[in-house]
């Protein structure tokens, strides 16, 4: 069996991924491609919850997505900077699933690893097709057709929006498998996932939505110019 995915999102922790995209991966599994998240830590520094809780949870929310796989690396979490030994890891995550499109977050965000997350994708992307750029088992070069970033924390504008008012109660559910991180418990922490986090991404998600005439979107941002093929009568 290929190991070959068509989409693979990368997330510095479990859940950076459902939060920004979670709608967008359910839309295009039902399309019939394929779909993976790579989280590059355990967010074994979260104020809340534990790595094994963390696990369940991501796979659950992994479960509910329909996913093709999911890739754990165990990056540092709260030590996510541009490395070549954490190039390399993400260099073979890559070329050995030699993904059509790669999402990662966008670096506007108020956590760190978010945008140092965004910068290890990017350069990794680009070296994954240098043919002279080694990875850690020494695989061929794969070109990324396209590499897209999703918001996690930002309200920036997007670039472009991608409709998800049929995904919108699966990307809820999804979320909602993350109790450790969004319930507040008696013997947790106050953050500022645990006060109406989900109900936050849902609204802004509809506030997206607006701007396209639709119930709910997410928004993305490209490096590079966008190119359509748009009929001006029947749309794309």
């Amino acid at each position: 069996m290929s190991d070959q995915i068509d989409i693979l999102a990368f997330g510095a922790h479990p859940d950076d991924v459902e939060i920004g995209m979670a709608g967008t991966l359910e839309k295009y599994r039902q399309k019939g491609y394929s779909t993976a998240i790579c989280d590059l830590t355990l967010a074994e520094r979260s104020s809340n919850g534990t790595v094994n809780i963390r696990q369940k949870e991501a796979a659950l929310a992994s479960s509910i997505l329909g996913l093709t796989k999911r890739i754990q690396l165990t990056l540092p979490d709260r030590g996510l900077f541009l490395d070549d030994n954490f190039l390399k890891e993400i260099m073979t995550v890559i070329r050995k699933h030699q993904p059509k499109v790669v999402f990662a977050p966008y670096f506007d965000d108020r956590h760190p690893d978010h945008g140092n997350c965004a910068r290890l994708v990017e350069e990794a992307v680009f070296s994954a097709g240098i043919k002279r750029m080694e990875d850690n088992e020494n695989q061929p070069a794969h070109k990324v057709t396209n590499l897209y970033f999703y918001q996690i924390n930002s309200l920036s504008k997007p670039d472009f929006y991608i409709d998800i008012s049929n995904e919108i109660e699966v990307k809820a559910k999804a979320l909602n498998t993350y109790t450790s991180q969004f319930e507040k418990t008696p013997d947790g922490v106050e953050t500022p996932l645990t006060n109406g986090y989900v109900e936050a991404v849902i609204s802004r998600e509809r506030a997206y939505g607006k701007q396209i005439g639709s119930m709910y979107a997410e928004g993305f941002f490209a490096k590079g110019p966008l190119v359509l093929h748009y009929d001006l009568i029947g749309g794309i």
